[in-house]
C-alpha cells in the first residue's frame, strides 16, 4: 500500500516542480498543485484504506480489556456472588 503512496507523491512533486519552473508558473501554483493533487487525495485514500486495520485494533483492545476484567473478577473468591444470609436481623427479632 505504501509503494503506491510513494509513487503518487513522486508524481505530485514532479507536477509541482513543473508548475513552479514553467515560464508562466509560480511557486504558489506549484505549492497548490502539490497540496491539491498530492497530499489531500493521498491522505484521504490512506485514511479510508486504514479503516479496517483500525477496527481490528479497537476490537482486539476491547477483547483484551474484557479478558483482563474477567481474570480480575475470577481472582476474587466471591466476586459477584449473592450473600448467604441477611446481615441485619428482621425487625422485632434479635439475633
Amino acid at each position: 500500500m505504501y509503494i503506491v503512496a510513494i509513487a503518487w507523491l513522486y508524481v505530485a512533486i514532479l507536477m509541482a516542480v513543473t508548475e513552479a519552473t514553467h515560464t508562466a508558473g509560480t511557486l504558489l501554483g506549484g505549492l497548490f498543485t502539490f497540496v491539491l493533487y498530492g497530499l489531500l487525495p493521498l491522505a484521504l485514500v490512506l485514511y479510508v484504506m486504514g479503516t479496517p486495520a483500525r477496527r481490528r485494533a479497537i476490537k482486539a483492545q476491547e477483547s483484551a480489556e474484557l479478558q483482563a476484567a474477567q481474570a480480575a473478577s475470577a481472582a476474587q473468591p466471591d466476586a459477584g456472588a449473592k450473600t448467604t444470609g441477611d446481615a441485619v436481623a428482621p425487625v422485632g427479632k434479635e439475633a
